[in-house]
């Protein structure tokens, strides 16, 4: 949810931006795309196909997470030249962290989910277990998790009409793509350069027209039509 929050306002942004300076808003021009696509198949495959989950054990769908946060970071570091770039990359390398040190799943702690279900909900999960279907948290006591300050443990002021848990990282992942989607380089109008003349037009032999140290006339220059006489 906080990704799709920062692309819709990153979008915003851009299009006002590039209005502001009379420009045409344009996508960055992303290489490796295939590579999001790669990587984001796992996650597909496992959280988002209906009847997929259920099929696949923990530990492979533990693998499927991880691989994923890999190739998705990967494709971060080969465009690291585009604005807010680096931040996203940080940000998937945070959740990746968090969640290879948890055993492949975001670690959500039991004190976040009471905020986020019912108590008859939570009474009914099993702690250290994958909450299942299409989350990627696994339950644990606050306690037990590792790097806690790098879970999902945050969520929207209490005013806020769905209420959701994010990480850190999902944090700075929602900043990267802010930042790339709002902050694009300024392009030129025209391509108009000053071209030297080359140096071997140059003369270096003084002012036209002076004499020379000697007292003797300097050579004039011919025209076209003029021939050098030998």
């Amino acid at each position: 949810m906080i990704l799709l929050i920062a692309i819709i306002a990153g979008l915003c942004a851009g299009l006002l931006r590039a209005r502001w300076q009379h420009q045409p808003w344009q996508p960055p021009e992303l290489k490796y795309l295939w590579l999001v696509v790669l990587a984001f198949a796992p996650q597909l495959l496992v959280f988002y196909l209906p009847g997929w989950r259920a099929q696949l054990p923990d530990v492979v769908v533990g693998v499927c997470l991880v691989g994923s946060q890999v190739g998705l970071l990967v494709f971060c570091l080969l465009n690291r030249r585009h604005n807010g770039m680096l931040i996203l990359a940080g940000g998937l390398a945070l959740n990746l962290l968090v969640i290879v040190a948890n055993g492949g799943f975001m670690p959500l702690g039991t004190d976040t989910a009471a905020r986020l279900m019912p108590a008859q909900v939570l009474q009914g999960l099993k702690i250290g277990s994958p909450l299942g279907g299409h989350s990627k948290d696994i339950l644990l006591a606050p306690g037990q998790i590792v790097f806690p300050w790098l879970a999902d443990r945050f969520m929207p002021p209490s005013w806020f009409q769905y209420q959701f848990a994010f990480s850190m990282g999902d944090v700075f992942i929602g900043m990267g793509a802010f930042l790339l989607l709002s902050m694009q380089p300024k392009r030129q109008k025209g391509n108009t350069q000053h071209v030297s003349e080359p140096d071997d037009q140059n003369t270096d032999d003084g002012p036209e027209g002076q004499p020379g140290a000697d007292g003797s006339e300097p050579p004039t220059c011919g025209g076209p039509d003029q021939q050098a006489v030998l």
